[in-house]
């Protein structure tokens, strides 16, 4: 049988990217799928149907089920019809993977309040608002005797868990979507339910038109070799954590790409400095000294973007 025969999986921003490849391997994988995506430019803007519709018939001709949705995940109503989309025409939801979303790159002294706000409105809350509506639903199943096993996947980035510079909005909203799916299986593991965030490393619309220094550090394949910054990477481990197989993997975070997964690990004490005797109010210089003195092994050179993009780590 099929990795996932018998579920039934949204997938947002699914016309194109790392999101068309999920809902394609999915649907290979014998899911039923949404494939919502409003078919904007990489900013946000503009609306199109034809990427989301070209994904279902690329799924129905290889003899998969699917429909197409062109809501915005970016409203709480609207997101709330992706989830009853997927009811209303299979009949139930198992999967929801978070994976829609726009780039809208500054500098800190030059973004805009707008540029702030609408990437997080697309990749904070919308992460939220399909999160909220597939978990009541989930919860309510449970409550009914019915367990669906859930499966929530957020898609993060290297931006938000290592930091880059010019995208204080992209990488803001991608720490928090990591963090809010660890949250979110603490919350639903006792309805069967898990959540978890992945990181891709992948050439999309977004890295080739938003953010062209990072595309020219992701050069394409010679003839006959695997893409290694294809998105089809991505894919099989997305699927893999949709599947009843994955129910002990909870609230974890990885990066994929480049034939790799790495386990992440968030924000942890490396190190520490205490005093000694009956506690007292710390002098500054005082603290400053141990610090520098007691804490220096602690600090360790951080990653970056580039040391994932090269192979380094």
């Amino acid at each position: 049988m099929a990795l996932l025969e018998g579920k039934v999986a949204v997938v947002t921003g699914a016309g194109r990217g790392i999101g068309r490849e999920e809902a394609l391997l999915m649907a290979k994988q014998g899911a039923k799928v949404v494939v919502n995506d409003l078919g904007g430019h990489f900013d946000g803007t503009g609306q199109s149907r034809s990427p989301a519709e070209d994904v279902v018939k690329e799924i129905r001709a290889a003899g998969g089920e699917a429909v197409a949705n062109f809501e915005s995940v970016s409203d709480f109503k609207s997101a709330k019809r992706i989830i009853e989309c997927a009811i209303d025409n299979f009949g139930k939801l198992s999967i929801v993977v978070n994976n829609a979303g726009i780039l809208r790159d500054r500098m800190i002294f030059n973004m805009s309040e707008e540029d702030f706000d609408a990437v997080l409105a697309v990749h904070l809350k919308g992460t939220f608002n399909l999160a909220r509506h597939a978990s009541s639903y989930w919860r309510e199943q449970h409550k009914n005797g019915n367990l669906l096993n859930g499966r929530l996947i957020n898609t993060s980035s290297d931006s938000g868990l290592l930091g880059n510079a010019g995208q204080a909005n992209y990488g803001t909203a991608k720490a928090a979507v990591a963090t809010f799916a660890i949250i979110v299986d603490r919350e639903m593991a006792r309805y069967g339910v898990t959540a978890n965030a992945i990181a891709p490393v992948a050439r999309t619309r977004l890295t080739i038109d938003a953010t062209p220094q990072t595309a020219a550090t992701m050069p394409t394949p010679k003839t006959g070799e695997v893409d290694k910054f294809s998105p089809a990477h991505v894919a099989p481990l997305v699927a893999w954590l949709g599947s009843d197989d994955a129910k002990d993997v909870h609230g974890e975070v990885f990066r994929v790409g480049l034939g790799t997964v790495w386990l992440m690990k968030g924000w942890h004490s490396a190190a520490k400095v205490t005093q000694s005797g009956p506690l007292k109010f710390w002098d500054p210089a005082e603290l400053g000294a141990k610090i520098k003195e007691q804490l220096a092994s602690g600090v360790t050179k951080k990653e970056g973007l580039a040391d994932v993009l090269t192979g380094r780590v």
